[in-house]
């Protein structure tokens, strides 16, 4: 079976590597024939990531041109696998003219890249796009979500078939912690500089705790603004030490705002700590509420006292935490791992193809 990949990112963009490319030697095994065409290079990544972005038209234009050509003269595939729209910001009625009605359509979603659209602040934007990913499922043979929340929104835009598939890790690179204890207590949080800002709903907290001389916070992977009013140590990310960088923590957070957007988040940091043998504390929001489970594998924390609390407890009794670290690891090994959603995943394109 020949694919057409259309990812949004190269592998420097992490919703594309987790959702796509560490799937490609499972298929590869498969026999499966997969085109990989992203639409923006590394280049790109960088400077949406950087703490200063340089704006730079030329390179999204060649990225836009590139994509029209690859959707319109490329025929050589059954079936297209691609990551949430054709082109980002073009309205449906121009997206539609790229789409064969020929051939299938997977279509994945880890974000609720709908709110991007109908809850934007300009009207205009809002009148030509709040829609648009609506439609595009619905053209879909597939919609694969990352949540319930993206489900049920696909399913409210009338797709026929709807496949949740969580955002998962190769639990091979993640190593548990030997240890939870030591001379200090060390907080953790893991992410992009995209969602660095999610930080602020613990900074109270943080504040208050890192007072403490035996506790320090490490952020990995964050911009430093997000860092300036929280005393942390601002760790840059590498591919290759992140998850050596986790067993460096002795409790792994992920603070999040109640907002549409962040309901549509697939919680991987969680995943991640907990891959690693960590226990968790998070804000109980959209699937968050689904993967912790209050007072088994970590806690789910309401508020600054809540998640101060927490942070006092599991500091206090490193059984607890050890606990519920081996308790999320295997939680990881039966629902989050690659080994186990890689088959799933495969069946769904086998059979998309096939309809």
């Amino acid at each position: 079976m020949k694919i057409l990949l259309l990812t949004r990112y190269d592998r420097a963009g992490p919703s594309s590597r987790y959702r796509f490319y560490q799937f490609l030697p499972y298929l590869e095994k498969e026999k499966f024939d997969v085109s990989v065409s992203p639409l923006f290079n590394e280049k790109y990544v960088d400077n949406l990531y950087s703490d200063q972005r340089a704006i730079k038209f030329l390179n999204p234009l060649g990225a836009y041109l590139k994509r029209i050509s690859k959707s319109l003269f490329d025929h050589s595939y059954d079936l297209v696998w691609m990551e949430k729209e054709v082109l980002p910001w073009i309205p449906q009625f121009i997206e539609k003219l790229l789409f064969k009605t020929s051939v299938p359509y997977v279509i994945d979603y880890d974000d609720a890249v709908f709110h991007r659209y109908d809850q934007h602040p300009n009207f205009l934007v809002r009148n030509l796009l709040s829609r648009k990913i609506e439609g595009i499922m619905a053209r879909s043979t597939v919609v694969v979500a990352g949540n319930r929340n993206i489900a049920d929104y696909a399913q409210r835009a009338g797709v026929q078939k709807v496949e949740i598939l969580p955002t998962v890790l190769d639990l091979s690179r993640y190593r548990m912690k030997d240890t939870i204890d030591s001379p200090s207590f060390t907080i953790g949080w893991v992410g992009s500089p995209s969602t660095s800002k999610h930080m602020s709903i613990a900074a109270g907290a943080l504040r208050n705790f890192c007072r403490n001389e035996d506790v320090e916070f490490r952020a990995l992977g964050a911009l430093q603004k997000d860092l300036d009013e929280i005393p942390g140590k601002l760790i840059p990310w590498n591919a290759e030490t992140e998850t050596e960088e986790l067993t460096c923590f002795d409790v792994g957070i992920m603070p999040l705002p109640d907002t549409p957007w962040e309901r549509g988040k697939c919680g991987f940091k969680i995943i991640q700590y907990m891959a690693a043998g960590l226990p968790v504390i998070a804000s109980p929001v959209g699937v968050n509420s689904e993967i912790v489970e209050h007072g088994v594998n970590g806690f789910l924390a309401r508020d600054t006292k809540e998640w101060i609390e927490y942070f006092e407890l599991l500091r206090g009794d490193p059984d607890l935490g050890r606990q519920m670290g081996a308790r999320g690891r295997k939680k990881v090994e039966e629902k989050y791992s690659l080994d186990v959603i890689a088959p799933r995943l495969i069946a769904i394109l086998e059979e998309a193809a096939q309809a």
